[in-house]
């Protein structure tokens, strides 16, 4: 019996274990209310979405223990053999799960009737922890964006809701993902309502989101403690930055936009013209990506080490964060361009730190007076980064200060997200976002 009958047996089974539970306490989901639905739904979503973190994080954990030995021996061959097995198993069983995962989840929600294939949340988790672990520059938010998305399909479709609710239901999913991994459950919520769209919101699942990002958010912190993703520098507000502020909106808007440009360019551009089977092509660019790592093994992963050390001031040299911040864009265009498994939402965040702390470092040594904080403008970096890459200003402004606990920011954050996501235009890192509800492209 082969993989896919197997995931087909065993859903089968939780369907009708789920339909048996739910008539035994006398709910029939379709008779319910918005408001009682949801409460259900997100709930059970939320725990779902929750679990499905955990395992995906203590799946990395195990991983990085198994190629610990390969990284100190060689750099260039762990993120080689990651990008291997991340690309044997997504083009063997499921191809659309190669990428980032959070444009397949958008494009089943716009265009496939919110229908994600079982098996999908099984590869994702697999082939993603293999990329990450080995040392390829990706991030969690995608592959748990997916993941739980596909969990959040399945359960719609087992539960025989209406498309509508299933599309609620993998939105919901989105957020739960999100939420838990990252420890930001109002952030989670606004982006899976917003980076569907670049100019509009999907107001319908903000309930079922924010019900489901809560309850994740809850069960994966009580697992995993609730210390924040990031170090907060401490910051007081001070008017007189707020042009410099204007500054790195704009600076991170064009950035953003080379970013994008590079990105997809060397899927187009080289991995779609080597002529190699799909499976070994992530190798291809893990190779890559270990050749970078021979120099600046900064940019391998996901970065968070790196990151908390810019913002606690350990890294402060500019001429050392603007170069981790190139090769960067590069690794993570080498890492998930050649099909690997892996998000985009980590790698924005080290980019824009290290170009927001460089401009923050210059800034201090033009009026010190006024610029005293220079390690805050990490955090201003990243939320603009995103804002502009993403098509997600609230999210960023939200997310950001919810990872860190820098609240003290919003004004800054908000000032420089909203000007990098106009500065930016329309391109987004995102392909399959739509213009807004109706208008499509």
């Amino acid at each position: 019996m082969g993989v896919r009958e197997r995931l087909e047996i065993w859903w089968f089974s939780f369907r009708l274990r789920a339909q048996v539970f739910l008539k035994r306490l006398g709910i029939d989901i379709s008779s319910l209310g918005y408001a009682q639905r949801w409460v259900i739904l997100g709930s059970l979503i939320g725990v779902v979405g929750s679990l499905g973190a955990i395992v995906f994080t203590s799946l990395i954990q195990l991983f990085e223990l198994a190629t610990r030995p390969l990284m100190n021996c060689c750099i260039v061959a762990a993120p080689t053999v990651g990008g291997l097995v991340s690309g044997i198993l997504v083009y063997t069983f499921a191809p659309e799960a190669e990428g980032h995962g959070t444009d397949a989840a958008i494009d089943a929600i716009h265009r496939r009737w919110a229908r994600i294939r079982a098996r999908i949340p099984v590869i994702k988790t697999l082939a993603s922890a293999s990329t990450i672990a080995s040392g390829g520059s990706a991030g969690k938010e995608g592959p748990i964006a997916q993941i739980a998305a596909g969990i959040g399909s399945v359960l719609g479709e087992r539960l025989r809701l209406s498309i509508r609710d299933r599309r609620n239901l993998v939105i919901a999913g989105i957020a739960a993902g999100i939420g838990a991994i990252f420890k930001a459950p109002l952030g989670a919520a606004i982006f899976s309502v917003e980076v569907l769209y670049k100019r509009d919101y999907e107001v319908d699942a903000l309930m079922p989101a924010i019900i489901a990002s809560i309850v994740a958010y809850s069960i994966y912190g009580a697992f995993t403690g609730w210390t924040p993703v990031l170090t907060h520098p401490g910051y007081a507000f001070n008017p007189l930055e707020l042009g410099f502020m204007v500054i790195v909106g704009v600076v991170m808007g064009v950035l953003a936009v080379i970013y994008v440009t590079i990105f997809y360019g060397a899927r187009d551009y080289i991995f779609k013209r080597i002529r190699l089977p799909d499976h070994v092509k992530p190798a291809i660019g893990g190779f890559l990506v270990g050749l970078i790592g021979l120099k600046y093994s900064q940019v391998l992963g996901g970065g968070y080490d790196v990151m908390n050390g810019i913002l606690s001031g350990r890294i402060t040299a500019v001429h050392l964060l603007i170069v981790l911040a190139i090769f960067k864009i590069i690794a993570t265009s080498f890492t998930i361009s050649s099909g690997g498994s892996g998000g985009v939402f980590a790698p924005s965040l080290f980019i824009g730190a290290s170009f927001g702390a460089a401009m923050g470092y210059i800034f201090h040594q033009i009026a010190p007076e006024i610029v005293s904080m220079p390690t805050a403008y990490a955090l201003i970096g990243m939320a603009a980064f995103f804002s502009a890459a993403a098509k997600a200003p609230l999210t960023s402004i939200i997310m950001v200060a919810e990872m860190s606990g820098g609240y003290t920011l919003l004004v800054p954050i908000t000032m420089s997200s909203v000007i990098s996501y106009v500065v930016s235009g329309a391109r987004s890192i995102y392909e399959k976002q739509m213009l807004h509800r109706q208008a499509g492209y």
